[in-house]
Protein backbone atom coordinates (compact mmCIF):
# COMPACT_ATOMS: atom_id res chain seq x y z
CA UNK A 1 0.00 0.00 0.00
CA UNK A 2 1.15 3.67 -1.19
CA UNK A 3 2.83 5.52 2.53
CA UNK A 4 1.05 8.02 3.51
CA UNK A 5 2.27 11.65 4.71
CA UNK A 6 2.91 11.84 8.31
CA UNK A 7 0.78 15.17 8.78
CA UNK A 8 -2.19 13.94 6.56
CA UNK A 9 -2.23 11.04 8.92
CA UNK A 10 -2.11 13.16 12.08
CA UNK A 11 -5.04 15.50 10.75
CA UNK A 12 -7.01 12.32 9.59
CA UNK A 13 -6.21 11.39 13.39
CA UNK A 14 -7.35 14.90 14.22
CA UNK A 15 -10.60 13.48 13.25
CA UNK A 16 -11.13 10.42 14.58
CA UNK A 17 -10.22 11.63 17.81
CA UNK A 18 -12.39 14.67 17.61
CA UNK A 19 -15.83 16.27 18.27
CA UNK A 20 -16.99 14.88 15.06
CA UNK A 21 -20.11 12.38 14.31
CA UNK A 22 -19.49 8.77 14.44
CA UNK A 23 -20.38 8.49 10.32
CA UNK A 24 -17.79 10.37 9.54
CA UNK A 25 -15.32 9.26 11.58
CA UNK A 26 -16.30 5.34 10.18
CA UNK A 27 -15.77 7.25 6.83
CA UNK A 28 -12.47 8.71 7.81
CA UNK A 29 -11.60 5.41 9.24
CA UNK A 30 -11.77 3.40 6.08
CA UNK A 31 -9.96 5.80 3.84
CA UNK A 32 -6.82 5.35 6.42
CA UNK A 33 -7.29 1.39 6.31
CA UNK A 34 -8.04 1.44 2.19
CA UNK A 35 -7.49 4.24 0.31
CA UNK A 36 -4.37 6.58 0.84
CA UNK A 37 -4.69 8.31 -1.92
CA UNK A 38 -8.08 9.73 -1.57
CA UNK A 39 -7.16 10.03 2.20
CA UNK A 40 -4.06 12.10 1.28
CA UNK A 41 -6.37 14.42 -1.29
CA UNK A 42 -9.26 15.05 1.61
CA UNK A 43 -6.70 15.95 4.49
CA UNK A 44 -3.45 17.14 3.15
CA UNK A 45 -4.91 20.75 3.21
CA UNK A 46 -7.53 22.72 4.39
CA UNK A 47 -10.33 23.43 1.92
CA UNK A 48 -9.47 27.22 0.77
CA UNK A 49 -11.92 30.00 1.30
CA UNK A 50 -11.41 31.92 -1.38
CA UNK A 51 -12.52 35.60 -2.31
CA UNK A 52 -15.89 34.09 -3.71
CA UNK A 53 -16.40 31.70 -0.55
CA UNK A 54 -15.58 27.75 -0.55
CA UNK A 55 -15.78 25.12 -3.82
CA UNK A 56 -15.31 21.81 -3.53
CA UNK A 57 -15.25 18.15 -3.94
CA UNK A 58 -17.89 16.57 -0.78
CA UNK A 59 -16.77 14.19 1.20
CA UNK A 60 -15.05 13.62 4.78
CA UNK A 61 -11.79 15.80 5.36
CA UNK A 62 -10.73 18.66 5.50
CA UNK A 63 -9.86 19.30 2.14
CA UNK A 64 -13.62 18.53 1.15
CA UNK A 65 -17.18 19.78 0.93
CA UNK A 66 -19.08 18.94 4.47
CA UNK A 67 -21.07 19.55 7.18
CA UNK A 68 -17.61 20.59 9.52
CA UNK A 69 -16.20 23.20 6.45
CA UNK A 70 -19.51 24.47 5.80
CA UNK A 71 -19.85 25.25 9.43
CA UNK A 72 -16.67 26.84 9.97
CA UNK A 73 -16.55 28.67 7.21
CA UNK A 74 -20.27 29.66 8.36
CA UNK A 75 -18.55 30.70 12.05
CA UNK A 76 -15.70 32.86 10.37
CA UNK A 77 -18.18 34.63 8.46
CA UNK A 78 -20.05 35.54 11.29
CA UNK A 79 -17.36 36.73 13.34
CA UNK A 80 -16.85 39.40 10.72
CA UNK A 81 -19.88 39.77 10.05
CA UNK A 82 -20.31 41.06 13.97
CA UNK A 83 -17.10 43.50 13.58
CA UNK A 84 -18.58 45.49 10.71
CA UNK A 85 -22.21 45.48 11.79
CA UNK A 86 -21.33 46.28 15.62
CA UNK A 87 -24.96 48.63 15.92
CA UNK A 88 -27.18 46.10 14.04
CA UNK A 89 -29.10 43.75 16.38
CA UNK A 90 -30.41 41.04 15.21
CA UNK A 91 -28.33 40.84 12.22
CA UNK A 92 -29.80 38.90 9.23
CA UNK A 93 -28.84 36.84 6.62
CA UNK A 94 -30.70 34.83 3.31
CA UNK A 95 -29.66 31.49 2.16
CA UNK A 96 -31.10 29.72 -0.83
CA UNK A 97 -29.54 26.31 -2.77
CA UNK A 98 -29.70 24.63 -5.91
CA UNK A 99 -30.08 20.87 -6.65
CA UNK A 100 -26.97 19.88 -5.99
CA UNK A 101 -26.61 16.98 -4.26
CA UNK A 102 -26.27 18.05 -0.17
CA UNK A 103 -26.91 21.74 -1.27
CA UNK A 104 -30.17 21.78 1.08
CA UNK A 105 -28.07 20.01 3.49
CA UNK A 106 -25.44 22.46 3.81
CA UNK A 107 -28.07 25.00 3.60
CA UNK A 108 -29.44 23.71 7.38
CA UNK A 109 -26.06 24.07 8.10
CA UNK A 110 -25.44 27.12 7.71
CA UNK A 111 -28.76 28.17 9.38
CA UNK A 112 -28.06 26.39 12.39
CA UNK A 113 -24.95 27.90 12.63
CA UNK A 114 -26.12 31.74 11.87
CA UNK A 115 -28.85 30.80 14.39
CA UNK A 116 -26.54 29.87 16.84
CA UNK A 117 -24.99 33.01 16.96
CA UNK A 118 -28.01 35.10 17.36
CA UNK A 119 -28.76 35.67 13.44
CA UNK A 120 -32.13 36.16 12.14
CA UNK A 121 -32.25 33.66 9.13
CA UNK A 122 -34.34 33.86 6.40
CA UNK A 123 -33.80 30.25 4.09
CA UNK A 124 -35.93 29.60 1.21
CA UNK A 125 -38.42 27.09 1.24
CA UNK A 126 -36.94 25.29 -1.78
CA UNK A 127 -34.20 25.67 -4.10
CA UNK A 128 -34.22 28.97 -6.17
CA UNK A 129 -31.66 30.72 -8.33
CA UNK A 130 -28.73 32.51 -7.24
CA UNK A 131 -29.86 35.90 -8.70
CA UNK A 132 -33.31 35.54 -6.40
CA UNK A 133 -30.97 35.09 -3.55
CA UNK A 134 -28.85 38.05 -4.93
CA UNK A 135 -32.32 40.37 -5.09
CA UNK A 136 -33.46 38.99 -1.34
CA UNK A 137 -30.75 40.08 0.71
CA UNK A 138 -31.48 44.18 -0.41
CA UNK A 139 -35.30 43.30 -0.48
CA UNK A 140 -34.80 41.91 3.18
CA UNK A 141 -32.33 44.29 4.25
CA UNK A 142 -29.65 41.47 5.16
CA UNK A 143 -26.41 42.07 5.87
CA UNK A 144 -25.40 38.96 3.93
CA UNK A 145 -26.26 36.22 2.67
CA UNK A 146 -25.15 32.62 1.14
CA UNK A 147 -25.80 30.72 -2.02
CA UNK A 148 -25.54 26.55 -1.74
CA UNK A 149 -24.23 26.11 -5.66
CA UNK A 150 -21.09 24.64 -7.48
CA UNK A 151 -22.40 26.36 -10.48
CA UNK A 152 -21.82 24.39 -13.40
CA UNK A 153 -19.11 22.30 -12.01
CA UNK A 154 -19.61 18.59 -12.82
CA UNK A 155 -21.77 16.57 -9.74
CA UNK A 156 -19.27 15.51 -7.42
CA UNK A 157 -18.77 18.98 -6.10
CA UNK A 158 -20.18 21.84 -4.10
CA UNK A 159 -19.62 25.58 -3.41
CA UNK A 160 -20.54 28.33 -0.41
CA UNK A 161 -21.05 31.75 -2.75
CA UNK A 162 -21.05 34.20 0.51
CA UNK A 163 -22.45 37.60 -0.87
CA UNK A 164 -22.55 41.20 1.25
CA UNK A 165 -25.47 43.83 1.60
CA UNK A 166 -25.75 44.98 -1.48
CA UNK A 167 -26.13 41.35 -2.87
CA UNK A 168 -23.30 41.19 -4.38
CA UNK A 169 -20.06 38.88 -4.13
CA UNK A 170 -17.91 40.57 -1.74
CA UNK A 171 -14.65 42.50 -3.18
CA UNK A 172 -11.64 43.92 -1.47
CA UNK A 173 -11.36 44.66 1.77
CA UNK A 174 -14.17 42.40 2.88
CA UNK A 175 -13.45 38.92 0.80
CA UNK A 176 -9.59 39.03 2.35
CA UNK A 177 -11.23 39.92 5.85
CA UNK A 178 -13.61 37.18 5.50
CA UNK A 179 -10.65 34.28 4.72
CA UNK A 180 -8.52 35.85 7.43
CA UNK A 181 -11.50 35.21 10.06
CA UNK A 182 -12.08 31.72 8.65
CA UNK A 183 -8.86 30.57 8.86
CA UNK A 184 -9.04 32.03 12.56
CA UNK A 185 -11.36 29.07 13.10
CA UNK A 186 -9.24 26.27 13.23
CA UNK A 187 -11.41 23.65 15.08
CA UNK A 188 -14.85 22.55 14.83
CA UNK A 189 -15.15 23.29 18.48
CA UNK A 190 -15.33 26.95 17.97
CA UNK A 191 -18.46 26.76 15.50
CA UNK A 192 -21.38 26.90 17.61
CA UNK A 193 -23.63 24.85 16.25
CA UNK A 194 -27.06 24.70 17.62
CA UNK A 195 -29.21 27.77 17.93
CA UNK A 196 -32.59 28.53 18.08
CA UNK A 197 -35.17 27.08 15.26
CA UNK A 198 -37.39 30.49 15.93
CA UNK A 199 -34.69 32.24 14.19
CA UNK A 200 -34.76 30.40 11.03
CA UNK A 201 -37.54 32.00 8.81
CA UNK A 202 -38.74 30.02 5.65
CA UNK A 203 -39.74 32.50 2.88
CA UNK A 204 -40.73 31.69 -0.71
CA UNK A 205 -43.81 33.25 -2.33
CA UNK A 206 -43.25 36.57 -1.24
CA UNK A 207 -39.85 36.79 -2.50
CA UNK A 208 -40.98 35.28 -5.60
CA UNK A 209 -43.58 38.05 -6.90
CA UNK A 210 -41.34 40.61 -5.84
CA UNK A 211 -38.71 39.59 -7.59
CA UNK A 212 -40.81 38.72 -10.71
CA UNK A 213 -42.66 41.74 -10.30
CA UNK A 214 -39.29 43.29 -10.57
CA UNK A 215 -38.30 41.07 -13.88
CA UNK A 216 -41.74 41.53 -15.48
CA UNK A 217 -41.14 45.86 -15.18
CA UNK A 218 -38.41 45.22 -17.17
CA UNK A 219 -40.37 44.76 -20.70
CA UNK A 220 -39.61 46.87 -23.60
CA UNK A 221 -41.93 45.85 -25.73
CA UNK A 222 -45.36 44.14 -24.83
CA UNK A 223 -47.15 44.85 -28.30
CA UNK A 224 -44.47 43.17 -30.33
CA UNK A 225 -44.96 40.13 -27.69
CA UNK A 226 -48.58 40.09 -27.95
CA UNK A 227 -48.31 40.06 -31.73
CA UNK A 228 -45.85 37.12 -31.63
CA UNK A 229 -46.84 35.20 -28.50
CA UNK A 230 -47.05 31.90 -30.33
CA UNK A 231 -43.25 31.84 -30.42
CA UNK A 232 -42.25 28.40 -29.90
CA UNK A 233 -39.33 28.49 -26.91
CA UNK A 234 -37.78 25.63 -25.87
CA UNK A 235 -36.04 25.48 -22.67
CA UNK A 236 -33.97 23.38 -20.29
CA UNK A 237 -32.77 24.41 -16.62
CA UNK A 238 -30.25 21.17 -17.08
CA UNK A 239 -31.79 19.56 -13.76
CA UNK A 240 -31.91 23.04 -11.23
CA UNK A 241 -32.87 25.77 -10.03
CA UNK A 242 -34.22 27.41 -13.38
CA UNK A 243 -37.33 25.57 -13.23
CA UNK A 244 -39.06 27.01 -10.72
CA UNK A 245 -39.11 30.20 -12.35
CA UNK A 246 -38.10 30.88 -15.75
CA UNK A 247 -41.16 29.22 -17.93
CA UNK A 248 -43.28 31.21 -15.05
CA UNK A 249 -41.76 34.56 -16.30
CA UNK A 250 -41.51 33.71 -19.41
CA UNK A 251 -45.38 32.90 -19.91
CA UNK A 252 -45.94 36.34 -17.96
CA UNK A 253 -43.88 37.84 -20.36
CA UNK A 254 -46.42 36.80 -22.64
CA UNK A 255 -45.19 33.45 -24.51
CA UNK A 256 -47.84 31.01 -24.37
CA UNK A 257 -45.46 28.42 -26.40
CA UNK A 258 -43.03 27.23 -23.41
CA UNK A 259 -41.71 24.20 -24.34
CA UNK A 260 -39.67 22.88 -21.27
CA UNK A 261 -37.30 19.96 -21.94
CA UNK A 262 -39.06 17.67 -19.43
CA UNK A 263 -36.13 14.91 -18.99
CA UNK A 264 -33.65 17.61 -17.98
CA UNK A 265 -36.92 19.57 -15.61
CA UNK A 266 -36.27 17.26 -12.36
CA UNK A 267 -34.11 18.85 -10.31
CA UNK A 268 -31.09 16.18 -9.89
CA UNK A 269 -27.86 16.61 -8.16
CA UNK A 270 -26.55 13.97 -10.32
CA UNK A 271 -27.62 15.35 -13.89
CA UNK A 272 -28.07 12.32 -15.84
CA UNK A 273 -28.97 13.34 -19.07
CA UNK A 274 -25.52 15.50 -19.39
CA UNK A 275 -21.75 15.19 -19.36
CA UNK A 276 -21.66 18.32 -17.74
CA UNK A 277 -24.41 20.80 -16.62
CA UNK A 278 -22.46 24.07 -18.55
CA UNK A 279 -24.55 26.06 -20.94
CA UNK A 280 -21.34 27.08 -22.31
CA UNK A 281 -20.92 23.43 -24.06
CA UNK A 282 -22.73 22.09 -27.30
CA UNK A 283 -23.42 18.51 -25.15
CA UNK A 284 -25.18 20.22 -22.33
CA UNK A 285 -27.85 21.99 -25.25
CA UNK A 286 -27.87 18.84 -27.14
CA UNK A 287 -31.32 17.57 -25.76
CA UNK A 288 -33.12 20.82 -26.06
CA UNK A 289 -31.85 21.31 -29.50
CA UNK A 290 -32.99 17.71 -30.90
CA UNK A 291 -36.56 19.01 -29.16
CA UNK A 292 -36.57 22.12 -30.60
CA UNK A 293 -36.10 20.52 -33.90
CA UNK A 294 -38.94 17.86 -33.82
CA UNK A 295 -41.56 20.85 -32.17
CA UNK A 296 -40.35 23.71 -35.16
CA UNK A 297 -39.48 26.01 -32.41
CA UNK A 298 -37.97 29.31 -32.86
CA UNK A 299 -35.23 29.32 -30.00
CA UNK A 300 -34.04 27.20 -27.25
CA UNK A 301 -32.22 28.43 -24.06
CA UNK A 302 -30.31 26.48 -21.20
CA UNK A 303 -29.55 27.41 -17.92
CA UNK A 304 -26.77 26.09 -15.02
CA UNK A 305 -27.59 24.91 -12.12
CA UNK A 306 -27.95 27.58 -10.28
CA UNK A 307 -29.75 29.76 -13.18
CA UNK A 308 -26.98 32.65 -13.45
CA UNK A 309 -25.73 32.18 -16.70
CA UNK A 310 -27.85 31.10 -20.08
CA UNK A 311 -26.93 29.35 -23.68
CA UNK A 312 -28.93 29.72 -26.27
CA UNK A 313 -29.12 28.40 -29.70
CA UNK A 314 -30.55 29.75 -33.27
CA UNK A 315 -31.80 29.16 -36.04
CA UNK A 316 -29.24 30.41 -39.05
CA UNK A 317 -30.45 30.89 -42.70
CA UNK A 318 -30.95 27.18 -43.31
CA UNK A 319 -33.10 26.51 -40.53
CA UNK A 320 -30.50 24.73 -38.28
CA UNK A 321 -30.17 25.37 -34.73
CA UNK A 322 -26.67 26.83 -33.99
CA UNK A 323 -25.18 28.02 -30.94
CA UNK A 324 -24.50 31.57 -30.11
CA UNK A 325 -20.86 32.20 -27.38
CA UNK A 326 -21.28 34.56 -24.78
CA UNK A 327 -20.30 37.18 -26.62
CA UNK A 328 -23.00 36.72 -29.20
CA UNK A 329 -25.83 37.05 -27.17
CA UNK A 330 -24.62 40.24 -25.03
CA UNK A 331 -24.08 42.08 -28.46
CA UNK A 332 -27.70 41.15 -29.13
CA UNK A 333 -29.31 41.98 -25.90
CA UNK A 334 -27.07 45.07 -25.39
CA UNK A 335 -28.41 45.76 -28.97
CA UNK A 336 -31.87 45.28 -28.44
CA UNK A 337 -32.29 47.06 -24.88
CA UNK A 338 -30.29 50.35 -25.95
CA UNK A 339 -32.31 51.05 -29.04
CA UNK A 340 -35.90 50.21 -26.94
CA UNK A 341 -34.47 52.56 -24.77
CA UNK A 342 -33.79 55.31 -27.42
CA UNK A 343 -36.87 54.55 -29.49
CA UNK A 344 -38.81 54.82 -25.97
CA UNK A 345 -36.98 57.88 -25.34
CA UNK A 346 -35.72 57.03 -21.79
CA UNK A 347 -31.85 58.10 -22.09
CA UNK A 348 -31.58 61.29 -19.88
CA UNK A 349 -27.42 61.13 -20.16
CA UNK A 350 -26.86 59.87 -17.31
CA UNK A 351 -27.13 55.98 -18.40
CA UNK A 352 -23.98 53.61 -18.88
CA UNK A 353 -23.52 50.32 -19.49
CA UNK A 354 -20.61 47.58 -17.80
CA UNK A 355 -18.62 44.78 -19.71
CA UNK A 356 -15.22 42.71 -18.26
CA UNK A 357 -11.54 43.32 -19.68
CA UNK A 358 -12.03 39.99 -21.60
CA UNK A 359 -15.63 40.38 -23.17
CA UNK A 360 -15.87 41.92 -26.57
CA UNK A 361 -15.70 45.17 -27.88
CA UNK A 362 -18.32 44.93 -29.54
CA UNK A 363 -20.39 45.71 -26.48
CA UNK A 364 -17.74 49.09 -26.53
CA UNK A 365 -18.69 50.04 -29.93
CA UNK A 366 -22.44 49.62 -29.41
CA UNK A 367 -22.44 51.64 -26.00
CA UNK A 368 -20.54 54.87 -27.83
CA UNK A 369 -23.13 54.67 -30.83
CA UNK A 370 -25.81 55.55 -28.48
CA UNK A 371 -23.43 58.11 -26.79
CA UNK A 372 -23.68 55.75 -23.56
CA UNK A 373 -20.58 55.77 -21.36
CA UNK A 374 -19.56 52.40 -21.12
CA UNK A 375 -16.83 50.74 -18.22
CA UNK A 376 -14.51 47.79 -18.11
CA UNK A 377 -13.95 46.25 -15.18
CA UNK A 378 -11.88 43.08 -14.27
CA UNK A 379 -13.06 39.55 -14.76
CA UNK A 380 -15.80 38.87 -12.34
CA UNK A 381 -19.53 39.85 -12.03
CA UNK A 382 -18.58 41.35 -8.67
CA UNK A 383 -17.07 43.82 -9.97
CA UNK A 384 -19.93 44.87 -12.71
CA UNK A 385 -21.66 45.02 -9.53
CA UNK A 386 -18.87 47.35 -7.27
CA UNK A 387 -19.33 49.49 -10.25
CA UNK A 388 -22.99 49.60 -10.24
CA UNK A 389 -22.95 50.52 -6.53
CA UNK A 390 -20.33 53.44 -6.64
CA UNK A 391 -22.50 55.24 -8.97
CA UNK A 392 -25.74 53.76 -7.26
CA UNK A 393 -28.56 57.47 -7.01
CA UNK A 394 -26.20 59.41 -9.81
CA UNK A 395 -26.51 57.41 -13.08
CA UNK A 396 -28.86 54.44 -14.14
CA UNK A 397 -27.35 51.18 -14.64
CA UNK A 398 -28.83 49.82 -17.80
CA UNK A 399 -27.62 46.78 -19.04
CA UNK A 400 -23.93 44.76 -18.12
CA UNK A 401 -22.64 40.91 -19.09
CA UNK A 402 -19.39 38.93 -19.47
CA UNK A 403 -18.31 36.05 -22.29
CA UNK A 404 -19.13 33.68 -20.03
CA UNK A 405 -22.58 33.69 -20.42
CA UNK A 406 -23.21 36.05 -18.02
CA UNK A 407 -25.88 39.11 -17.78
CA UNK A 408 -27.53 41.52 -16.29
CA UNK A 409 -30.19 43.88 -16.70
CA UNK A 410 -31.36 46.00 -14.40
CA UNK A 411 -29.94 46.63 -11.26
CA UNK A 412 -32.58 44.77 -8.29
CA UNK A 413 -29.95 42.48 -9.20
CA UNK A 414 -26.17 42.30 -8.37
CA UNK A 415 -24.69 39.21 -10.26
CA UNK A 416 -25.47 36.79 -13.19
CA UNK A 417 -29.01 36.52 -13.45
CA UNK A 418 -30.21 33.97 -16.48
CA UNK A 419 -33.73 34.36 -15.61
CA UNK A 420 -34.24 38.20 -16.49
CA UNK A 421 -31.68 37.48 -19.48
CA UNK A 422 -34.01 34.67 -20.46
CA UNK A 423 -37.03 36.66 -20.46
CA UNK A 424 -35.29 39.51 -22.08
CA UNK A 425 -33.24 37.32 -24.82
CA UNK A 426 -37.65 36.01 -25.90
CA UNK A 427 -38.18 39.24 -25.91
CA UNK A 428 -35.62 39.94 -28.37
CA UNK A 429 -36.78 37.52 -30.19
CA UNK A 430 -40.64 38.40 -30.88
CA UNK A 431 -39.05 41.81 -31.21
CA UNK A 432 -37.68 40.75 -34.35
CA UNK A 433 -40.16 38.00 -35.66
CA UNK A 434 -42.29 41.12 -35.49
CA UNK A 435 -40.35 42.52 -38.31
CA UNK A 436 -40.34 39.17 -40.07
CA UNK A 437 -36.77 38.40 -38.90
CA UNK A 438 -34.84 36.16 -36.50
CA UNK A 439 -32.42 36.79 -34.03
CA UNK A 440 -29.23 35.63 -36.51
CA UNK A 441 -30.93 38.15 -38.80
CA UNK A 442 -29.86 40.36 -35.70
CA UNK A 443 -26.54 39.47 -35.41
CA UNK A 444 -25.88 40.16 -39.15
CA UNK A 445 -27.04 43.31 -38.89
CA UNK A 446 -25.10 44.36 -35.92
CA UNK A 447 -21.97 42.96 -37.38
CA UNK A 448 -22.65 44.91 -40.69
CA UNK A 449 -23.20 47.96 -38.58
CA UNK A 450 -20.31 47.72 -36.26
CA UNK A 451 -17.73 45.19 -37.71
CA UNK A 452 -17.92 41.13 -37.21
CA UNK A 453 -16.11 40.76 -33.96
CA UNK A 454 -15.08 37.12 -33.43
CA UNK A 455 -13.59 35.72 -29.99
CA UNK A 456 -12.02 32.35 -29.04
CA UNK A 457 -10.38 31.23 -25.62
CA UNK A 458 -7.80 28.76 -24.89
CA UNK A 459 -6.71 27.07 -21.67
CA UNK A 460 -3.32 25.67 -21.52
CA UNK A 461 -2.95 23.45 -18.73
CA UNK A 462 0.23 23.16 -16.79
CA UNK A 463 0.12 20.34 -14.42
CA UNK A 464 1.72 20.08 -10.67
CA UNK A 465 4.75 22.27 -9.08
CA UNK A 466 6.71 22.72 -12.08
CA UNK A 467 3.53 23.51 -14.05
CA UNK A 468 2.96 26.59 -11.98
CA UNK A 469 6.06 27.99 -12.03
CA UNK A 470 6.13 27.30 -15.91
CA UNK A 471 2.97 29.83 -15.67
CA UNK A 472 4.29 32.50 -13.64
CA UNK A 473 7.21 32.52 -16.23
CA UNK A 474 4.73 32.48 -19.01
CA UNK A 475 3.73 36.06 -17.53
CA UNK A 476 7.09 37.28 -16.20
CA UNK A 477 8.50 36.42 -19.84
CA UNK A 478 5.59 38.46 -21.42
CA UNK A 479 6.03 41.49 -19.48
CA UNK A 480 9.90 41.71 -19.76
CA UNK A 481 9.64 40.94 -23.36
CA UNK A 482 6.71 42.25 -25.02
CA UNK A 483 5.22 41.19 -28.00
CA UNK A 484 6.63 43.41 -31.24
CA UNK A 485 4.07 41.67 -33.58
CA UNK A 486 1.74 38.53 -33.43
CA UNK A 487 0.55 36.61 -36.89
CA UNK A 488 3.02 39.55 -38.66
CA UNK A 489 0.53 42.46 -37.43
CA UNK A 490 2.26 44.35 -35.16
CA UNK A 491 1.53 45.17 -31.27
CA UNK A 492 0.51 48.86 -30.66
CA UNK A 493 -0.17 48.91 -26.80
CA UNK A 494 0.16 47.00 -23.99
CA UNK A 495 -1.74 46.73 -21.07
CA UNK A 496 -0.79 45.15 -17.80
CA UNK A 497 -3.25 45.40 -15.18
CA UNK A 498 -1.03 43.99 -12.24
CA UNK A 499 0.88 46.95 -12.54
CA UNK A 500 -2.06 49.50 -13.87
CA UNK A 501 -0.08 50.92 -16.82
CA UNK A 502 -0.93 51.06 -20.25
CA UNK A 503 2.01 51.68 -22.50
CA UNK A 504 2.10 52.53 -25.72
CA UNK A 505 4.95 50.50 -27.67
CA UNK A 506 5.50 53.18 -30.15
CA UNK A 507 6.18 56.44 -28.37
CA UNK A 508 6.72 55.00 -24.78
CA UNK A 509 4.24 56.70 -23.26
CA UNK A 510 2.29 55.27 -20.21
CA UNK A 511 -1.27 55.88 -18.97
CA UNK A 512 -2.44 54.95 -15.66
CA UNK A 513 -5.25 51.84 -15.77
CA UNK A 514 -7.74 52.75 -13.13
CA UNK A 515 -8.49 49.28 -12.07
CA UNK A 516 -7.89 47.12 -9.15
CA UNK A 517 -4.68 45.27 -9.51
CA UNK A 518 -5.05 41.76 -11.29
CA UNK A 519 -2.80 39.59 -12.98
CA UNK A 520 -3.80 39.82 -16.54
CA UNK A 521 -2.27 41.08 -19.90
CA UNK A 522 -3.86 42.46 -22.88
CA UNK A 523 -1.37 43.23 -26.30
CA UNK A 524 -3.58 45.69 -28.62
CA UNK A 525 -2.48 45.15 -32.47
CA UNK A 526 -2.62 47.49 -35.33
CA UNK A 527 -5.50 45.78 -36.65
CA UNK A 528 -7.62 46.49 -33.34
CA UNK A 529 -7.38 42.49 -32.78
CA UNK A 530 -6.58 41.92 -28.22
CA UNK A 531 -5.05 39.27 -27.34
CA UNK A 532 -5.53 38.54 -22.98
CA UNK A 533 -3.46 36.50 -20.87
CA UNK A 534 -4.57 35.39 -17.74
CA UNK A 535 -3.90 32.45 -15.23
CA UNK A 536 -6.59 31.03 -13.33
CA UNK A 537 -6.75 31.41 -9.96
CA UNK A 538 -8.42 28.05 -8.99
CA UNK A 539 -6.75 25.65 -11.62
CA UNK A 540 -3.05 25.17 -12.93
CA UNK A 541 -4.06 27.03 -16.65
CA UNK A 542 -3.61 29.84 -17.86
CA UNK A 543 -6.19 31.11 -20.56
CA UNK A 544 -5.59 33.30 -23.89
CA UNK A 545 -8.63 35.56 -24.72
CA UNK A 546 -8.20 36.26 -29.02
CA UNK A 547 -10.57 39.21 -30.21
CA UNK A 548 -10.35 39.64 -33.94
CA UNK A 549 -12.79 41.85 -36.17
CA UNK A 550 -12.92 42.27 -39.91
CA UNK A 551 -15.77 44.40 -41.99
CA UNK A 552 -18.86 42.83 -43.20
CA UNK A 553 -20.46 44.16 -46.40
CA UNK A 554 -23.49 42.15 -46.76
CA UNK A 555 -25.12 39.40 -44.90
CA UNK A 556 -24.07 36.44 -47.87
CA UNK A 557 -20.66 37.47 -46.72
CA UNK A 558 -20.60 35.60 -43.65
CA UNK A 559 -19.66 32.76 -43.90
CA UNK A 560 -16.43 33.54 -45.79
CA UNK A 561 -15.65 36.38 -43.40
CA UNK A 562 -16.46 34.02 -40.17
CA UNK A 563 -13.80 31.45 -42.09
CA UNK A 564 -11.15 34.64 -42.59
CA UNK A 565 -11.65 35.44 -39.23
CA UNK A 566 -10.98 31.69 -37.44
CA UNK A 567 -8.18 31.53 -39.84
CA UNK A 568 -6.67 35.19 -38.02
CA UNK A 569 -7.21 33.35 -34.83
CA UNK A 570 -5.42 30.30 -35.62
CA UNK A 571 -2.75 32.39 -37.21
CA UNK A 572 -1.98 34.55 -33.71
CA UNK A 573 -2.12 31.00 -31.70
CA UNK A 574 0.64 29.32 -33.68
CA UNK A 575 2.38 32.85 -33.80
CA UNK A 576 2.57 32.80 -30.27
CA UNK A 577 3.09 28.94 -30.02
CA UNK A 578 0.45 28.19 -28.01
CA UNK A 579 -0.12 25.23 -30.30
Amino acid sequence: MEKIDQEVLNRAQAWLDGDFDENTKAQVKELVEKDPVALTDAFYRDLEFGTGGLRGIMGVGTNRMNKYTVGMATQGLVNYLKKMFPDVAPLSMAISYDSRNNSRYFAQITAEVLAANGFKVYVFDDLRPTPELSFAIRYLGCQSGVMLTASHNPKEYNGYKAYWDDGAQMIAPHDKNVIKEVQLITSVGQVKWHGNPELIISIGKEIDEAYLEKVLALRLSPEAINRQKDLRIVYTPLHGTGRTIIPDILRRFGFINVIVVEEQATADGNFPTVHSPNPEEHDALSMAIQLAEREHADLVMATDPDADRVGIAVKDPSGKFILLNGNQTAALLFYYILNRWKELGRFTGSEFIIKTIVTSELLRDIALSFDLEYFDVLTGFKFIADVIRQHEGSKTFIVGGEESYGYLIGDFVRDKDAVSACAMIAETAAWMADQGKTLFDLLLEIYMKYSFYKESLLSVTKKGKAGAEEIQQMMVNFRTHPLESINNIRVTAMKDYLTLEEKNLETGSILPIRLPSSNVLQFILEDGSVVSVRPSGTEPKIKFYFGVRESLKKKSDFDSVNSFLDDKIEGIIRSMKLR
